[in-house]
């Protein structure tokens, strides 16, 4: 299947445009080095505009081309209904990707701060995934360091017996976390002895214990959110850390400074050996991105640090060369108040929590819904359990501006909310099943035409999907691709409110085009890890 894709996969109408006018402007003007500037048009102002044309008008005005136009819009659209979405995948320059997402510590539960790095950083892996990158999911869980030793001390001090007990001995991880933090803070010795522990047998194996009490909690929250990441924690990289620092000093760019090793990035100290010869987070870090780089072979790594440049490991962030690294930040999830989300009690809302009473609001809200409208008999409660599973989400926001959460914008089904577009979605499937008619058979035997003017927007819409989906790996910016499916929803409405489509003379048509755009839509949820709603 992913052959035959290839087979029949075809630049987007961006690419094929910019060929166009590289090609031409190479052919008329060969000493002019310049990349085209293209974006889409505003509506009444054609379909694509090119941003720089007049600037080179001068020197290329007298020369002319004889190049094709792009495939028609109509039967791009058709050969991907025959063909499969998988043609209009886009090409990265990348094979393999590294992304570095999620990544809570040990002993501390995932809260609501959790969710926005961990949602965002599925959503690239499948847009990677989607490009057909291989991408390995990293999940670099905090499970080494101080913390440990104030822990296992702690787990040793109240139950002598602990490995009789089990995990009742930790009991809530937040709490055990917060009695241990507690003690580590009152009482010196066992401070002292905290920052001493390790080396025994007893000790890694009490370790081992709290990593695996809290990878089942973990598992509990991506399973829920459908997340699949393969961990590979601090402890793993452990013990690349004395050959990586090894290099870095043989290249005279690790040197003492107060006692401790440091490299310095633009004249601040980044410590990578502490004082009393300990390492830190900087150099697991730099042991992760040389493992990265050397063992896995990764081309594009969403995660950086300039210390990496000097060593030589990565080019300069303006050349447009590979292997290359990049840091995908985004802001805070804030209250009502405008403060960071938290419960009344000042606690950090745990994650399992938030989507509990996600779940059940959605629940509460698609019963009243059903009831009211007398169809409440036409669903089944495994139904509602899935329906509301999936329109909990809200993804349209800017990953680096700050988020308010709020319940009721979520659950809302007006504007860019996954509510309203599975909603889209949903009527798109119920205007096909209306129809009473063969799908696959009308793909293979049917034609699209696109004659009136809403027909023709819808279609050059749908079109524009390989360079969203291009654009938003480029800049790492999954929001980009909510905004074309809210657009695209919107566009839709439009067409359907003035092209009817069942039981009109172009019927067979305007179905395919409502299967392309449930086909798009479909898409964008497994992008955007949605599961699709077929019925609403």
């Amino acid at each position: 299947m992913a052959d035959e894709a290839a087979e029949h996969s075809v630049q987007s109408v961006e690419q094929q445009l910019c060929t166009l006018i590289t090609s031409s402007l190479r052919a008329t003007v060969p000493d002019l080095d310049v990349e085209p500037m293209l974006e889409v048009s505003k509506p009444g102002f054609g379909d694509y505009q090119c941003n720089n044309a007049m600037s080179v008008f001068s020197r290329i005005r007298r020369s002319a081309t004889n190049f094709r136009n792009p495939m028609a819009v109509g039967q791009r659209i058709q050969d991907m209904l025959v063909c499969g979405i998988k043609t209009w995948a886009p090409i990265l320059p990348v094979k393999r990707a590294v992304l570095d997402f999620s990544s809570p510590n040990i002993a501390k539960e995932m809260h609501v701060g959790h969710i926005r790095s961990t949602i965002i950083g599925d959503t690239l892996a499948h847009m990677f995934e989607f490009t057909n990158v291989e991408v390995l999911r990293r999940n670099h869980v905090g499970d080494w360091g101080t913390q440990f030793g104030m822990l296992i001390e702690f787990l040793f001090e109240q139950f002598p017996d602990w490995e009789d007990v089990g995990n009742q001995a930790v009991g809530d991880l937040q709490s055990f976390y917060k009695a241990s933090k507690k003690r580590f803070d009152d009482d010196p010795d066992f401070k002292e002895r905290a920052r001493q522990a390790g080396g025994e047998d007893k000790y890694r194996a009490a370790w081992k214990k709290i990593c695996q009490i809290n990878r089942m909690e973990f598992d509990l929250v991506y399973k829920r959110l459908n997340v699949k990441l393969e961990e590979k924690g601090e402890s793993f990289y452990n013990p690349y850390i004395p050959p990586v620092l090894e290099e870095l000093t043989n290249k005279g760019l690790i040197v003492e400074s107060k006692g401790a090793r440091v490299i310095f990035v633009e004249d601040h100290p980044l410590i990578v050996i502490k004082q009393d010869g300990g390492f830190n987070y900087a150099s697991t870090d730099l042991a992760a991105l040389w493992y990265r780089l050397n063992v896995e072979k990764a081309e594009w790594i969403i995660y950086v640090t300039d210390a990496a440049k000097m060593a030589g490991w990565l080019p300069e962030q303006n050349e447009k060369k590979y292997p290359k690294a990049s840091h995908v930040g985004f802001g805070l999830v804030l209250g009502s108040d405008g403060k960071r989300f938290r419960t009344r009690c000042s606690e950090v809302v745990r994650l399992v929590d938030l989507l509990d009473e996600a779940k059940a609001r959605s629940k509460a809200q698609l019963i009243k819904r059903f009831t009211g409208n007398g169809q409440i008999a036409d669903w089944t409660d495994d139904e509602l359990d899935r329906t509301s599973e999936a329109i909990g989400y809200d993804l349209k926001n800017n990953r680096l501006t700050d988020y308010t959460f709020s319940f009721d914008q979520m659950l809302s089904d007006k504007g860019n909310t996954a509510v309203y577009l599975q909603y889209a979605h949903a009527r798109i499937c119920s205007i096909i099943r209306k129809a009473s008619k063969d799908v696959e058979k009308l793909k293979m035997t049917g034609a699209i035409t696109l004659g009136h003017p809403y027909e023709r927007f819808l279609g050059l819409h749908l079109i524009q999907f390989t360079e969203v989906v291009e654009q938003a790996c480029a800049d790492l910016q999954p929001h980009r691709l909510c905004d074309y499916l809210y657009s695209l929803s919107e566009t839709f409405s439009k067409f359907y409110t003035n092209c009817q489509v069942v039981g009109s003379p172009e019927e067979t048509s305007r179905l395919l085009l409502c299967e392309a755009t449930g086909i798009i839509m479909r898409q964008c949820f497994h992008l955007l890890g949605i599961t699709p709603v077929h019925k609403l």
